[in-house]
């Protein structure tokens, strides 16, 4: 199925199941990940953003799939893909994400995903997100909204 040694397939293999805490096992402690939507999160902030993540989609129609995984012990990329439904609006949503990777110590420790926030805007807001979804103003106020979720979370979660 997978690569022994790709903790890219092992993460993702994780992510299909939304289990958290083993995608987190390929983290290192002082993991930067970075997106448009929640921007740069560091060490336990990164982790809890996915295991938000996980945990709301849990018996929800939450689908990915990976494609163009290069991985080599220092750096790697992959592509996945996300179908779900935006909660918010009840909007299907497909979205594309090219993720790269450095690794320290076999472990991930820098993770970017990179993908069209307009293009989600669309998508998950319809109208809304044709006109304003393109702007500086909703990509602050979207990313203004996840952090606020992942703060909720995190005092909710906290161990």
């Amino acid at each position: 199925m997978f690569s022994e040694d790709n903790i890219i397939e092992k993460f993702y293999h994780a992510f299909e199941n939304l289990d958290a805490e083993r995608m987190l096992e390929w983290y290192h402690d002082d993991v930067t990940f970075e997106d448009p939507v929640f921007g740069v999160l560091r060490g336990e902030e990164a982790k809890n953003m996915w295991r938000m993540l996980c945990q709301t989609q849990q018996g929800k129609d939450f689908k990915i799939e990976t494609s163009n995984i290069e991985y080599t012990p220092e750096a790697g990329k992959a592509r996945w893909e996300a179908y779900y439904t935006f909660s918010k609006t009840g909007k299907k949503v497909h979205n594309i994400i090219n993720a790269t990777f450095k690794f320290k110590d076999g472990k991930i420790i820098n993770h970017v995903d990179k993908f069209s926030l307009y293009r989600w805007s669309r998508q998950a807001f319809g109208a809304k997100g044709f006109l304003v979804g393109w702007t500086v103003f909703f990509r602050n106020k979207m990313n203004k909204t996840a952090r606020l979720l992942l703060s909720d979370f995190q005092k909710k979660n906290s161990k």
